[in-house]
């Protein structure tokens, strides 16, 4: 931090003790960061958990883990969904311009990972002429992107990265220290080959302006250096390093066992089997099961939304003035004409720059719900356009008024009509609410990435995932039929054709 930095920093106060740190990683795919325990999914471990609760101890501070992905960590940090972010963030000039950073607590070096017969690509320029994987916005892809023929493939989440140099898309890695011996040290047909490459930092995030619990974070930091409790922690991670003991200037031999590094082997590879799979599958299930029902509550309230806009813009667009036509008509296409994805990203990061706050429940309903609002309006004028005219003109005629024909006589119509097409709709919503896992959800989608990236296992979990979606729509497809079959029905006694 510069001095001039320094100096502009607004005045702050001491950060209350009483209230909790609220801190953000990307769990679900971030060994041995913060990750879930492989023996119980429900609990979350890894060096920089370890770390934070010693940080949060020593502030005495409860400690709330806040999950977000990787792409939304600072926008979130921005956005006050959090109070700092700790994710293995290397502290580049980028992400020096984007938060307030603590003094680094980590310093690693990029290792290249192979498969066991391609140990000849043990060196940067050896890498040339070959597929090269690594993770987006790290140091490992601008040292990539340096060297001429070498092609980078940039991952998100470095579970998908060993994933394709198993099955051969790759021909090797280059990633940080601690992920290529947590990732291809459990395995037999992965090693790391060569020296350590560059060096990269990790610090802290904080808001520009939280400076109060930055200084008191970068306190407690400089104090676990001094004292021996940060050589303790990565001491059982078995990622204590000379690297580490030169940036602390601990050099004190403390021969800590690497208990958790152990543990995590031994946890990998009692999952393997068929016996081992079983247990893991069946442990799945109260998991499966929870995000399941997040699932249809999300997508059950944002079709309430759905069915009720949607009949107003019909009947705006079908009947109203030709201003009210307009902005229904204009809605409708530009709901239609932009992804979903973006409508949910902007209600959930873009709206708190207007003022309007949401959680990530209400944004991730309100924007499926005003998306498929677009779709059943559109359903719902076709359903009022197939209404015969004279059904209109013989209610006027027994003395209704224009709108006690439309609510009492072309809606119903309307509705029978359009019933079946809405339950296929909300078929359609129920697998399109897997996009609001990007806003920290955990529905079934965030549900199958977490654990199929704890356990490298993407087929049995898939199956269980897609199983759980399955049974979820199976009820409404069923549902669906029944109506058409009662709709058909209905309509032959009328003697319509």
């Amino acid at each position: 931090m510069s001095p001039a930095r320094a100096e502009s920093r607004p005045a702050s106060v001491s950060p209350s003790p009483e209230k909790a740190l609220r801190w953000a990683s990307d769990g679900e795919a971030n060994v041995p960061y913060v990750f879930h325990d492989p023996e119980d999914t429900t609990r979350l471990e890894g060096f920089e958990y370890d770390m934070v609760q010693e940080i949060a101890r020593r502030l005495g501070r409860p400690s709330r883990f806040v999950q977000n992905d990787w792409d939304g960590l600072i926008p979130g940090l921005q956005r006050g969904m959090y109070d700092m972010v700790v994710d293995g963030i290397e502290m580049t000039p980028d992400h020096l311009q984007a938060a307030l950073f603590s003094r680094p607590y980590y310093v690693t070096g990029d290792r290249i990972v192979v498969r066991r017969d391609r140990q000849d690509l043990n060196t940067l320029a050896a890498l040339r002429g070959h597929v090269v994987g690594t993770i987006k916005e790290t140091l490992a892809e601008r040292l990539l992107q340096r060297e001429t023929h070498v092609t980078v493939r940039s991952y998100e989440e470095e579970t998908y990265a060993f994933s394709d140099l198993r099955n051969g898309r790759l021909d090797a890695l280059l990633l940080d220290e601690p992920i290529a011996l947590y990732y291809a040290g459990v395995t037999d047909d992965l090693v790391i080959v060569g020296d350590p490459v560059g060096q990269t930092r990790y610090g802290i995030a904080f808001r520009q302006d939280n400076t109060a619990l930055h200084d008191a974070v970068d306190r407690v930091l400089g104090a676990m250096m001094q004292d021996g409790t940060m050589q303790d922690i990565l001491g059982r991670w078995n990622l204590w390093t000379p690297a580490m003991a030169r940036m602390t200037g601990d050099h004190t031999e403390r021969h800590v066992a690497p208990v958790q590094w152990l543990r995590y082997q031994d946890a990998m590879r009692s999952q393997t089997g068929w016996t081992g799979r079983l247990r893991r599958y069946v442990g799945f299930l109260p998991i499966i099961a929870k995000a399941a029902g997040l699932t249809l509550v999300v997508s059950a309230l944002a079709m309430v939304i759905a069915v009720a806009l949607g009949l107003v813009l019909a009947l705006g667009r079908h009947y109203g003035p030709r201003l009210v036509r307009d902005l229904s008509g204009l809605y409708i296409e530009i709901v239609r004409g932009t992804p979903l994805l973006i409508q949910i990203l902007f209600i959930f990061y873009g709206l708190p720059g207007l003022g309007i706050r949401l959680s990530p429940f209400f944004a991730g309903v309100l924007a499926l719900g005003l998306n498929y609002a677009a779709y059943e309006a559109e359903n719902y004028r076709a359903g009022l356009s197939s209404v015969p005219r004279g059904q209109m003109e013989a209610a006027i005629a027994l003395n209704m008024t224009h709108a006690q024909a439309v609510r009492l006589v072309i809606v119903p119509q309307a509705f029978r009509t359009v019933l079946p097409v809405m339950t296929n709709d909300f078929i359609a919503l129920l697998k399109d609410s897997s996009l609001v896992s990007v806003i920290t959800l955990t529905e079934l989608t965030k549900t199958y990435i977490r654990l199929s990236s704890t356990y490298y296992d993407y087929i049995g979990t898939g199956l269980l995932i897609g199983a759980a979606y399955l049974l979820l729509g199976l009820p409404f497809v069923r549902f669906a039929r029944h109506v058409e079959r009662r709709l058909g029905q209905s309509l032959m006694r009328s003697g319509h054709h």
